[in-house]
């Protein structure tokens, strides 16, 4: 924590505003194991620039697990594809991978990283294991496309999402700017969408669970509705392993608080 000290205040701001049920001495504890976490997470992540050929997709075969595939088969033979919604849990980039590598065609939305040879190193990775990238900001396209051939496209529903591709939704009691595309993919292409998490047990094994398909029901033609079911869904993968979550994220980038009229600083979230 000592080597981050803008994260370290980030993190604790997050945690005082979203956890205020937990005492100071209950989040200072809080704090360091989610540091331990990211410690390990580095640690695999390391695994994805590994010069040895194959190294990471015989590495992400041995410490990731796919629970309720079944899931997903049902839903992919309804044969409209399939919308993943996931969160930045345990070690997310394992969740893309285990599922690839138990044959699930997979493609997710992600951003260009920096510097270009990062970029490379990790996109590289991704598709030792069969794992597919599409970039923002169009990625719509690509993401039909997919769909259009029963594949699977993951989205997260815990980053900052600002207008045109984002609308408010409520997280942790907060008003923030959220990801409103995947209802309005869902309804347009008939593809379902199932709810995937992550969680790292003590073993140093991650679990990637996939839950059985979500039924937006009458929110299905409601981005604002839809996308305020999803991220409550991930609030509640959050309250459940509060320790492997990324609260270092700066996810609350002008959210408007109860116990504000005006939104935060960017600094403070």
């Amino acid at each position: 924590m000592l080597l981050a000290p803008s994260r370290r205040r980030i993190a604790e701001e997050n945690m005082r505003r979203c956890l205020p049920e937990l005492s100071q001495e209950q989040r200072a504890r809080l704090l360091r194991e989610n540091f331990e976490h990211y410690g390990v997470l580095a640690l695999e992540i390391l695994h994805m620039f590994s010069p040895i050929p194959g190294h990471y997709r015989r590495y992400a075969a041995r410490v990731a697990r796919l629970e309720g595939f079944e899931h997903w088969n049902r839903a992919a033979d309804k044969g409209k594809g399939v919308l993943f919604v996931s969160a930045h849990l345990a070690n997310w980039e394992f969740a893309a991978s285990a599922a690839a590598l138990k044959g699930i065609p997979i493609t997710i939305t992600t951003r260009f990283l920096k510097p270009k040879w990062l970029h490379r190193k990790m996109e590289a990775a991704r598709l030792s294991t069969g794992v597919r990238a599409l970039y923002q900001p169009r990625t719509l396209p690509g993401v039909l496309r997919a769909l259009r051939a029963n594949e699977a496209v993951t989205f997260v529903m815990d980053q900052y999402a600002p207008p045109p591709m984002g609308t408010w939704a409520v997280f942790f009691g907060a008003k923030v700017h959220t990801l409103a595309a995947v209802g309005s993919i869902a309804q347009r292409t008939g593809a379902a969408i199932i709810p995937a998490k992550q969680r790292r047990t003590p073993d140093g094994i991650v679990h990637i669970v996939l839950e059985p398909e979500l039924d937006l029901g009458n929110a299905a033609g409601d981005p604002d509705k839809a996308a305020q079911i999803l991220v409550s869904r991930v609030e509640k993968w959050i309250r459940e392993e509060p320790r492997q979550w990324l609260w270092v994220h700066r996810r609350f980038k002008n959210a408007v608080w109860p116990d504000s009229a005006a939104a935060v600083s960017p600094r403070a979230s």
